[in-house]
Order: C-alpha cells, then structure tokens, then sequence
C-alpha cells in the first residue's frame, strides 16, 4: 500500500501528517522503542528476582526499578547546563544510543554467566541517565519537522503508542517470559533504541535546532522552577495539591516493586500474570483518562482527593488474601480511577494560577514530582523484606486512603479559615 492509500484508515486530522517523509520515518522507530519500554515493565523486574541472592528478591527488585528511573530524574536537573543547548535529534540519538547499548549489555552478561546484581543495577542505571532529555528531545523534534497546525495532532498521536505499549508491552513480555529469559527481552528492548538511533540519523531535521537558534526544551526549566517555588510559597492551595500529589506518588512506588513479588512468592505463579496485572492496569488507565473530561463537571478538589481514595482501597484487598481473579479485578478498577488523576491535577495548577504565572509555576510541579516515584521504589526493597509484597501492597493501599483523609482535612480546614464559598 502507498502512503497515501494507508492515510485513508486514519481520521482525517491525522492525514496530513504522513506527507511528512521524517514523521513517517520517525513514528514506527518511536512506537518500537515504547513497546520495547513496556515489556521492560516486566522484564526488569522479572529478571532482578530470577538473578537476586536467596531472601533478597525485595531489595534487589526495588533497587532494579529505582536505577530504572532515579538517574533520569537526576539527569534532567543536573545536565540542563549543557545539553540544552544541543539540537533535538542530537539528545534523542545520544539518549537511544546510550540505552541501546547498556540494556544490550545485560543479555550479553547474562548469557556469559556474568550478570552480578550490582553489574545489572548500574547498567539499569547508566541506561536512563538521559532518558528524561531524551523525551523532551522527541517532542521538540516532533515540533521542527511539523508546521504548528499539525503539532497536536502528532504530540497525540505519538502520546497514543505510549499509552498502547502500557497494555500491550507487559503482556507480550509475560508471554515470552514463558518461553525465553526476560534478559533477552531487555535485549529486544535494546534492539528497539537501536533502531531508534538509527532511524532518527537518517533525518533530515535531526540536526537541525527547534528553535532557530540551538536550544532544546528541558524536561525540566532549572530557573522556572526555582521561581514557580517562591510561588507557590504564596499560594497554599496550590502547595497542598503539590504536597497531594507528591506523597500520591511516592506511595504508588512501593506497591510497583512488591506486586512481582506477590505473584511469584504468595501466588506461585510466573510473568504471564504479573503482565496481566499491568496489561489490565493500563487498560483501565486509558479508559479512566478518557473520562477525565466527564469529572470536569464536578468539583475538582473532591474529585481529585476521591481518586487517591479509591486507588488505595484498590490495594486493600491484596492484603486480605483475595485469589487472583479478585486483585486482578481490583487492579483493573484501580487503573480505571488513577487514569484522571493526571489531567485533573493539572486543571487544579491551570485554574488556581495566574496565566502569566503558569509556565514557572508548573516548571516547579515537575521538578518537585520528578523524585517521588522513583524514591518510593527505592524504599519498596526493604519494605518487603520487613513486611512481605502482600502486606507492602496493603500497606501502600491503607496510607494513600489516609493520604486521602488527612488531604480532605487540611482542605476543610482550609476553607474554614478562608470563611468564603468556594468555587470548587
């Protein structure tokens, strides 16, 4: 089929975009590199309890999922100086290149006998480094090779195939694990960035600069960020849903490392389930994101707080000893209620801020969220080797309610204080 025949499949908004020789050439490398980035949801994990010592799965897995993620947080606020200044397509390559190669190392390790727990963390590690640079340099190349009137458009659909790597990359990496190690399936994610380098060099935009002038947009604005602080310092509300979403993160950290656990140790069973588990959570997650627009009517800081309610009464049953086919449920539903989250935080930041505010202020939100997730991985590890993954999940399930409780009563409070109706 020519290009053209194919666009007839497509909604008529998307058609315009595969004139575009770079954006058809860019979009199939993007796609491979997210679904490869959904099966490491499970291969990571899978493998760091295959190669962990006996009675240290938990610190290990934990520590596997954090290097995953932390350097990149880093990465983003400690390289701005620098690597801001290059072109878009010069950050992606650089970004693919680097992850290509050391996930490449970890099935060569493997097959050679060599993948010491320490040797696959810091190669976790080292892979990520440059991960947040390299999705901002993405979505600025995504905006020099497109004019502005087709730029949403592309942004949603390459936001599409992420969204689809969530449910289809955890549960054909559950298949496979059946069938080859899941170091082999970091490798196929590896394989993916290579291919991603390769394709995004053939470019003809890939050295050129975003702006005209050199800079890339950082992932994370060093200076806006400091002065969206001072801020926020002013605006209560608006720290309280920072603070909100902050500690919403950082529980969810926790329940991510012990879930692996909870399948092989109190359930017996292998990859296939742990990547239903994450298949169907992010079924419902797009499902739930879709319906954000719905809630819109609502009042949004009841909404918000009944959201962070919900996900951790998701979780409580994970601790009660319910079968699979009950927490399987539940992590469906849970899926399907964190899916607003997101967008309905945002909205709260756009409608409490002033427009000419915005930009610094949400420049603060990520640089201050950046570390949440990540650090509550860090510390899943020796949570459930204190506590057990079953009980961990139940844990995390029980404090985000109360991180619901304690957010429903500082806004009471609030409002009392305030002595005004409010618009929410």
């Amino acid at each position: 089929m020519t290009p053209v025949q194919t666009t007839r499949f497509l909604p008529r908004a998307y058609r315009p975009l595969f004139a575009h020789a770079d954006f058809r050439r860019l979009l199939p490398a993007l796609a491979a590199s997210d679904l490869g980035d959904g099966m490491s949801v499970v291969a990571v994990a899978w493998l760091a309890i295959e190669i962990a010592p006996p009675g240290q799965s938990g610190m290990l897995l934990g520590a596997a999922l954090a290097a995953y993620a932390l350097p990149g947080a880093a990465g983003a606020l400690l390289f701005g100086r620098w690597l801001r200044r290059l072109p878009a397509g010069r950050l992606l390559v650089a970004d693919s290149r680097i992850r290509a190669v050391l996930l490449g190392c970890v099935p060569l390790a493997w097959a050679a006998g060599l993948l010491h727990p320490v040797l696959y963390v810091a190669l976790l590690a080292g892979s990520s480094v440059l991960h947040a640079w390299g999705n901002a340099g993405r979505y600025s190349l995504i905006a020099h090779i497109l004019p502005p009137d087709q730029r949403l458009a592309a942004n949603a659909l390459v936001s599409s195939t992420g969204s689809a790597s969530i449910i289809v990359g955890p549960a054909l990496a559950g298949f496979l694990a059946a069938v080859i190690s899941p170091a082999l399936l970091i490798g196929l994610d590896a394989l993916s960035f290579a291919v991603l380098a390769a394709q995004v060099g053939r470019l003809r935009s890939a050295a050129a600069r975003p702006d005209g002038k050199g800079a890339t947009a950082s992932p994370v604005d060093a200076d806006g960020s400091a002065a969206g602080l001072r801020l926020l310092r002013k605006q209560p509300e608006l720290l309280g849903v920072l603070a909100l979403t902050w500690f919403f993160n950082f529980l969810y950290g926790p329940a991510e490392v012990a879930l692996p656990l909870h399948v092989t140790e109190d359930l017996h069973a292998g990859a296939g389930l742990l990547g239903l588990y994450w298949t169907l959570f992010g079924a419902g997650a797009v499902l739930g994101g879709l319906a954000a627009g719905a809630l819109r009517r609502f009042p949004l800081w009841p909404v918000t707080l009944g959201i962070v309610a919900g996900w951790g009464l998701a979780l409580v049953p994970f601790g009660l000893g319910a079968p699979a086919a009950v927490t399987l449920a539940c992590f469906t539903l849970g899926g399907l209620i964190y899916g607003p989250f997101t967008a309905l935080s945002y909205t709260l930041f756009q409608e409490r801020t002033p427009a000419a505010s915005l930009t610094t202020v949400l420049a603060a939100r990520s640089a201050a969220l950046l570390t949440a997730g990540p650090v509550g991985t860090a510390l899943g590890g020796p949570l459930i080797a204190l506590l057990g993954p079953r009980q961990v999940l139940a844990a995390s399930g029980i404090a985000t309610v109360a991180l619901a409780v304690i957010g429903a009563a500082v806004r009471v409070r609030g409002l009392r204080r305030v002595k005004t109706p409010s618009l929410l």
